[in-house]
């Protein structure tokens, strides 16, 4: 999952749920154009809700081998309004997923389950796509 993050979330979450969800030979990747050191608290905590953990996770730099070696490069959704570097890669899924940063635990589990149920549709779909 690629991100443009300030405070980590959304594809920290992301990683978690298709690593449960995802058949062992996909292997996720969460990493941001600007990462930060630290993962959202309250992700950590919504996530911990439906048992699992994220707390260990470390947000990684994106690099051009990462986006060269991916089959699927997904974007949460850019932090910059005028400027998103992910824009210009090829094949790109673009989710636009709120930021959790700054919201209420309430909205933040919405957003969980939004990522939730973005990652099972993804994995059915890339499912589908192998049975070609």
């Amino acid at each position: 999952m690629v991100i443009n993050q300030k405070l980590a979330g959304r594809s920290q979450m992301a990683e978690a749920f298709f690593r449960k969800y995802a058949p062992e030979d996909y292997e996720p990747l969460s990493a941001g154009t600007k990462p930060t050191s630290e993962i959202n608290p309250i992700a950590i905590e919504v996530m911990k809700e439906v048992g699992i953990d994220i707390s260990k996770q470390r947000p990684k730099d994106i690099t051009e081998d990462m986006m060269r070696n991916s089959s699927k490069i997904v974007n949460m959704g850019c932090m910059e309004k005028d400027w998103c570097p992910t824009m210009f890669v090829p094949n790109l899924l673009d989710w636009g997923i709120e930021d959790p940063k700054g919201q209420s635990i309430e909205r933040v589990r919405e957003i969980r389950d939004e990522i939730e149920d973005r990652v099972k549709g993804l994995i059915t779909k890339l499912a589908k796509e192998a049975d070609r």
